[in-house]
């Protein structure tokens, strides 16, 4: 190994985020895909540390978009929460679960990564696809049959609690998707 003139290894301090930390990067990275005008969501589907499948919420493959007006409840003035029946986007989950089949990707003992919580109907396809951890961000409409469920079918949930680069590193990701420019690794300029 070559030694390079003031470049003292012992003293290298691992300044990269840690796993949880990336892929919920990128999730967020990928939820600002999402076309719903309600909300942007998205979800990383991981095995053995690789992103096998991505989605995002939004309206169905060859279904106008909802920010063109593919969604009539979500282009409506109805509140938060109200007439769900009448919506037609996808959940990020349901996106990302049905990408990989559609792919023909297998997600037996992968772990899914949420920028919010999944829904109970998520919970479902989450279990049958055979994902057996949850990591996700905020709340949503994580209620107590949706943690219930999850538990019976051993599916491990948890909430993302980001490590101690995570906050700098949020924000010069931010900052290199808005500028274009590389992001400064946190605690240094750019």
């Amino acid at each position: 190994m070559a030694h390079h003139e003031g470049n003292d290894m012992s003293k290298s301090v691992d300044d990269r985020p840690d796993w949880d930390t990336y892929f919920m990067d990128i999730a967020h990275v990928v939820s600002r895909r999402g076309n719903c005008r309600r909300r942007k969501v998205a979800a990383i589907v991981v095995a053995d540390r690789r992103i096998v499948s991505t989605g995002y919420n939004g309206t169905p493959r060859g279904v106008r978009n909802c920010c063109e007006g593919g969604c009539e409840r979500c282009a409506s003035d109805v509140p938060s929460g109200s007439d769900l029946s009448s919506c037609i986007c996808c959940h990020a989950e349901e996106n990302a679960i049905t990408q990989a089949a559609y792919h023909g990707i297998r997600l037996k003992g992968a772990t899914i990564y949420v920028t919010i919580s999944p829904c109970l109907t998520c919970a479902k396809m989450i279990i049958n696809a055979g994902i057996v951890e949850v990591v996700y961000g905020g709340d949503y409409a994580f209620n107590e049959q949706t943690r219930k469920l999850l538990a019976e079918a051993g599916v491990a949930c948890r909430t993302y609690v980001p490590g101690p680069l995570a906050r700098e590193s949020a924000v010069a990701a931010e900052a290199c998707c808005q500028t274009g420019a590389p992001a400064a690794k946190p605690g240094k300029p750019a």
